[in-house]
This record gives structure tokens, sequence and C-alpha cells, in this order.
């Protein structure tokens, strides 16, 4: 598997209206999308820090996955993203090897990325999200 860099820091919040102005008025960075996901359940607001980006991500339904995590867990750091060249056969490469997959195949995620997330047993309690542009 070839990695090619952290895509980005997935960060859940209760709020995206209390969490936004945190990141802008205190860390000084431009909130520069707002985007609602829906088959997810999330309303996303993203940041850029050179070239990664931190995301964050509201729920729009208590009984989705970041709802869920919310409840569990409080807000913070959700998962890890990275890019990858070609999602479906490292998805493939890492059944092979024994990885739990939480997505077998690709689906949409955030700003049309490719994406698919790998189960935390395998990955030391880190949710770890593989993302592939498809436009490149």
């Amino acid at each position: 598997m070839k990695l090619t860099h952290i895509e980005h820091l997935g960060i859940a919040v209760k709020s995206l209206d209390d969490a936004i102005p945190f990141y802008e008025n205190v860390l000084g960075l431009k909130c520069y999308a707002i985007e609602e996901v829906a088959e997810q359940k999330v309303r996303t607001a993203f940041f850029k820090v050179g070239s990664t980006k931190i995301e964050l991500l509201e729920s729009t339904d208590p009984e989705g996955p970041i709802g869920k995590f919310i409840e569990k867990k409080g807000e913070g750091i959700q998962h890890v993203a990275f890019a990858v060249e070609g999602l479906q056969e490292n998805l493939d490469e890492l059944a092979e090897k024994g990885v739990l997959l939480i997505d077998k195949q690709p689906r949409k995620g955030a700003e049309g990325l490719n994406i698919a997330f790998l189960h935390p047993k395998s990955t030391f309690g880190v949710l770890t999200e593989l993302c592939e542009n498809p436009n490149k």
C-alpha cells in the first residue's frame, strides 16, 4: 500500500457553529467549505493547515456514527484519513492481510472523495479512513 499523505484529521464536534469560530478566531485558519453528507448523517467544515486538512464533523442524527461517537467518547479526534491511489486495490490487499474493513468497497465522502474505513480493532484503536480523489 502506498499512502501519499495525511488527507485530513476528523474531529467530532457537537456544533459547527460553536467550533468554527475557535479554528478561525483563535487558530487563525479559514473555513473554506461546509458540506452535508446525508448518507453519513453528518455536516462537515474544512480547514487547511499546509497540505493537510482538518475536518470538523457535526452529527445530523443522534443515531449516526458521529452522534454515537460523541455520546460514547465526547468531542475530539474521531479518525485519521490517509490519501491513497487505487483505493479498491488497497482494500483488497488489506483484506488479504487480515485487516478488518468497515467498508469492503469505496463509497462517496465529502469533497467528492471516494472513501473507505478500516476497523479500529485492526488499527490499534484508531479509526482509519482511506481516501482517493477520483479526479486524479
